[in-house]
């Protein structure tokens, strides 16, 4: 028989949430790839399942690619799983998508929560165009800088984020967006699932207010209103820097070197190597 690779998306939280042919596919792989053993193995145990299981997360991916690929071609089932979720979004997992479409072999998806999808219904903000950002920068000033660039999306932004870093993160979309209806969405499918929304300064403020965040987080930030809209791309047409001054503007605001050399090289159409030559060059004077 021909292979087959199984993307199974898992529960966000609640085990109910696992239909029977999540739990089919699962029990009728010869391995399953999981990000931790633990986590995974504690979701098998729930489910009265006994596989095979493997790590593959982002540290190993690129070293069992092969290996999946030999397995593939010699007929086994392989189900991939994240910890939570769906495999590939915002983790390492398309990578072995790719891998295993590009080697000819079958793969399925096998359909689960999605903490984006819950959290944009959940948050009650439109949801006819979203953009899904994922985590943003961990630095402040890359982050102001990459939550600036996603202004002018003219949908609902989605991002993740840990419950540690939680309220820095609202403060910062609080000063780009501070018109902006934002909704902290947390604990999904969970016993104490919360969906908190307001203007973005009030959200920061109560969010700030609070000694502990408990549980993952998503952020969902409203979209443009038409006038904020038109303001920020008449913004954006106004007079163009230079390369040499947007280096030095993304050093003054912190943003890290390989990070900053990254967003120029992109949007200067430059080779990124030489936009990072330029941007070590201009720090060390």
């Amino acid at each position: 028989m021909a292979g087959l690779l199984s993307v199974v998306g898992t529960p966000i939280g609640n085990l109910e949430d696992a239909s029977p042919r999540v739990r089919r596919v699962l029990g009728e792989a010869d391995v399953v790839l999981c990000e931790d053993t633990r986590v995974t193995g504690r979701l098998m145990s729930a489910f009265g399942l006994r596989v095979r299981l493997e790590r593959c997360d982002e540290n190993v991916m690129a070293e069992k690619i092969d290996q999946v690929l030999g397995r593939l071609a010699a007929g086994e089932r392989v189900a991939f799983v994240s910890d939570a979720g769906m495999p590939g979004v915002s983790d390492p997992g398309q990578r072995l998508v790719d891998a295993a479409l590009d080697a000819g072999e079958r793969v399925e998806v096998v359909p689960g929560p999605s903490a984006v999808t819950c959290a944009l219904v959940a948050s009650g903000l439109a949801s006819d165009h979203f953009f899904f950002e994922g985590f943003l920068p961990r630095r402040r000033g890359a982050q102001l800088a990459r939550l600036a660039e996603l202004a002018a999306i003219p949908g609902t932004l989605v991002i993740y984020e840990s419950p540690r870093r939680v309220a820095e993160t609202l403060a910062n979309v609080a000063e780009v967006f501070p018109g902006r209806r934002v909704a902290l969405v947390r604990e999904l499918t969970k016993l104490h699932e919360e969906v908190v929304r307001g203007l973005a300064p009030e959200l920061a403020a109560v969010v700030a207010a609070r000694e502990e965040v408990r549980g993952e987080c998503v952020v969902v930030i409203a979209a443009p209103d038409a006038d904020e809209l038109a303001a920020r791309r008449a913004e954006a047409a106004g007079p163009e820097c230079t390369l040499e001054e947007e280096i030095a503007a993304g050093l003054a605001a912190g943003e890290p070197k390989s990070a900053l050399a990254k967003r120029l090289a992109k949007s200067f159409s430059l080779p990124r190597a030489e936009v990072y030559d330029a941007v070590v060059a201009a720090a060390a004077r």
